[in-house]
């Protein structure tokens, strides 16, 4: 059972860990690469898309990884997955602080009512997503090597 546990654990954050890089290496560049206002609205979808999914994910994962630990108190490792955990926490509460509300703007933006400072808010975003995927990279590195 704390074999299925783990697995189930390290798929999740592992697939959590893959997106946020994704948007922060891959989706976002590509966005900004398009012409004209197609980033403004592709960046307004991801966000009232991924808004909607993220929230579950990240608690999730955290669910997981906390059983995990709970459920192997004992075994090699915990010390680890606890750090994993506390790792976690902190990115659930970047994202309430720093993220979420540049998200709240971002998701209802369109190229008519762009505030002025849209590229700064969302090159401010972007600086806080790298820190949070720094974050969310080494809950799994720590999260992988605990339950290798």
């Amino acid at each position: 059972m704390l074999d299925a546990l783990e697995v189930f654990t390290i798929v999740a954050v592992g697939l959590m860990v893959g997106v946020e890089f994704s948007v922060a290496f891959v989706i976002n560049p590509i966005l900004n690469g398009l012409p004209g206002d197609s980033a403004v609205r592709g960046r307004a979808h991801g966000a009232r898309m991924l808004g909607a999914v993220m929230p579950f994910w990240y608690i999730g994962s955290l669910v997981l990884v906390a059983a995990r630990a709970v459920a192997g108190w004992h075994h090699h490792g915990t010390g680890l997955v606890v750090i994993a955990a506390a790792l976690l926490i902190l990115s659930v509460i970047m994202s309430l602080l720093l993220l979420v509300p540049i998200n709240n703007r971002g998701r209802t933006w369109t190229p008519d009512n762009l505030p002025e400072d849209w590229k700064e808010q969302m090159n401010r975003w972007n600086r806080f997503h790298y820190l949070r995927v720094a974050v969310l990279i080494a809950a799994f590195a720590l999260l992988a090597a605990a339950l290798a």
